[in-house]
């Protein structure tokens, strides 16, 4: 029986599948047309729709700050990329583990394993994703020491201390990638009246976002549409204005990490100062976001090895050693 392991993310999924490793990477994004409500594109070829479609098409995505917000298209979503991962002649259902937000409630925990079976799946899981990222990212969970992961991604940032296989303390804020881009766009369009949309923001993070000012200023031409006189207009953003736009944000994600140092017992926040927190998650991506929390919480920070597929790599250790890991960290449904 295939196992197959998915990060749910709400701005991008992983699939990964054992034996094979990561076989997908997408935009959770979903396509539909609004009169028949028949799904249309999922994934990438969907997410190049968003912002550009005519009224009769809807580009969204079906997951909010990590939870479900739409079943019927999740469930479809999760049947898309099964198929994919396991190719079309694959006529064994796999058991598949859907990472979850660490905060999500038991109804919300319901719901991605009532999609994940619906989708096809012969047994799903849940795990924490904050667990399933310390694995990912190479932490030994099982170890009496303290480690701290903060996990940074699309809807959400997860904080969680880890010690002996389970979640010390825990704090999630609905802070993620997705805030940032809005911050930008909140910016530009009240300094230079121009409104530009979510790709374009999140391109402008991508390319010149910093959490600290760099020390060699990065500038970008950006296109978008004046609001004075509703036209096309360009203007040029530098690295230094992205870092203001997104200090609001950055500051929700510390004070999220200072709340769990400030739970921790202190055996284990000798242990965090002694070995750092590690970063994982997309947000991780970001310039001197390391140097940023070191520099506002005295923690060493350090950034995981491919922080994006932390969640995704985690699920794939526990699929290969799941009797170990089904008393300690999930739920179960057949």
């Amino acid at each position: 029986m295939a196992k197959v392991g998915i990060d749910l993310g709400t701005c991008n999924s992983v699939v990964f599948v054992k034996g094979k490793g990561i076989v997908l990477y997408e935009p959770t994004v979903v396509a539909v047309s609004r009169e028949e409500n028949k799904i249309l594109a999922i994934g990438k070829e969907a997410k190049e729709m968003i912002g550009k479609t005519p009224d009769t098409i809807v580009a969204y995505r079906p997951l909010k700050e990590g939870v479900i917000a739409d079943f019927r298209v999740t469930e479809a979503m999760i049947r898309h990329f099964l198929k994919k991962a396991q190719g079309s002649f694959s006529f064994f259902r796999s058991e598949v583990l859907v990472g979850i937000p660490a905060g999500a409630t038991s109804t919300e925990r319901r719901a991605v394993i009532e999609a994940t079976l619906k989708a096809g799946a012969k047994e799903a899981y849940v795990a924490k994703e904050p667990i399933l990222s310390a694995i990912g990212a190479g932490i030994p969970i099982n170890s009496s020491a303290g480690n701290m992961i903060v996990d940074v991604g699309g809807g959400t940032s997860e904080v969680a201390v880890i010690s002996l296989g389970g979640i010390v303390t825990s704090s999630s804020v609905r802070v993620g990638g997705d805030k940032l881009d809005r911050a930008i766009e909140a910016y530009i369009k009240e300094k230079y009246d121009l409104a530009i949309g979510d790709q374009t923001a999140e391109r402008i993070k991508i390319e010149i976002g910093s959490a600290l000012p760099l020390e060699e200023e990065k500038k970008m031409k950006t296109k978008g549409r004046g609001l004075l006189l509703g036209l096309p207009k360009t203007i040029e953003v530098s690295s230094t204005e992205i870092c203001e736009a997104i200090q609001g944000e950055l500051q929700e994600i510390l004070q999220t990490i200072k709340n769990v140092l400030k739970e921790t017992p202190p055996e284990i926040s000798a242990d965090i100062i002694e070995r750092g927190m590690v970063l994982a998650g997309g947000g991780a991506l970001l310039r001197k976001i390391d140097e940023c929390l070191t520099l506002h919480t005295g923690v060493p920070s350090q950034i995981a090895e491919e922080p994006f597929f932390c969640v995704a790599k985690g699920t794939g250790i526990v699929l290969e050693h799941l009797d170990a890991y089904k008393k300690s960290i999930m739920s179960k449904k057949r």
